[in-house]
């Protein structure tokens, strides 16, 4: 099975220009947050209740178990080398060196490749156009059945939707639905009740942990 991060990188590029949709500050964070996602969905993470020694909403492990797919087990391993963090810590130190991870994994799939290029025939540019869309085609026909035709997503898609909101990128993969009420429902999908109690936790932590990141580093570019 892919990972989110992988499913998530492919919607986010474009598929003819293969540029991002999301800015580059929100791209290494949303998914950060589709690792952790990842993580509390296979029961490895979720974040503290507080009941213990470890301050209520940071990270906890749950599982000593390594998770056998290299990106997971190098999440775990920044995760364990730390005292645990709160979910907007993890976010940050996860993203360091993700997205070219998650990159290299879509290319060797075959799903993109990259496109070297000069913009102004001096600064190197590099896009990820799409090669074989297949397995995007099938992620997003699930995303459009829970978004646009309102049937209920299995836990994965709404994870994926979850995350997409929290970019606000839902209207950008899917321009041809309403920008309104796409935006309504993934929200709905959000907030859902889609998932167990811990993984729940894990997700409003995670979302919210993704906006602030997100929105910390566009409020300092906007202020400068």
């Amino acid at each position: 099975m892919t990972l989110l991060a992988e499913d998530l990188l492919l919607l986010l590029l474009d598929d003819d220009t293969g540029k991002p949709v999301v800015d580059a500050a929100s791209l290494p964070r949303v998914l950060s947050g589709a690792v952790l996602l990842d993580l509390a969905m296979d029961g490895i993470v979720e974040p503290a209740t507080g009941d213990g020694d470890v301050k209520k909403g940071r990270l906890l492990l749950t599982n000593r178990t390594a998770p056998l797919d290299p990106i997971l087990a190098h999440a775990v391993a920044q995760l364990r080398g730390s005292k645990p963090m709160k979910p907007e810590r993890a976010i940050e130190k996860l993203g360091h060196g993700l997205k070219e991870a998650v990159l290299g994994r879509v290319v060797d799939r075959g799903w993109v490749h990259e496109a070297k290029g000069k913009v102004l025939g001096i600064f190197p540019t590099k896009t990820w156009p799409a090669v074989d869309a297949t397995h995007e085609r099938v992620v997003r026909e699930k995303l459009w059945a829970a978004l646009v035709d309102g049937e209920t997503p299995e836990p994965r898609t709404a994870a994926l939707v979850s995350l997409l909101s929290a970019v606000d990128a839902t209207p950008k993969v899917f321009p041809d639905a309403g920008k309104k009420a796409i935006r309504k429902r993934a929200k709905q999908i959000a907030e859902g009740e889609w998932t167990g109690i811990a993984v729940r936790h894990a997700v409003e932590a995670v979302n919210a942990a993704v906006i602030a990141a997100v929105i910390v580093p566009a409020v300092a570019a906007g202020g400068s």
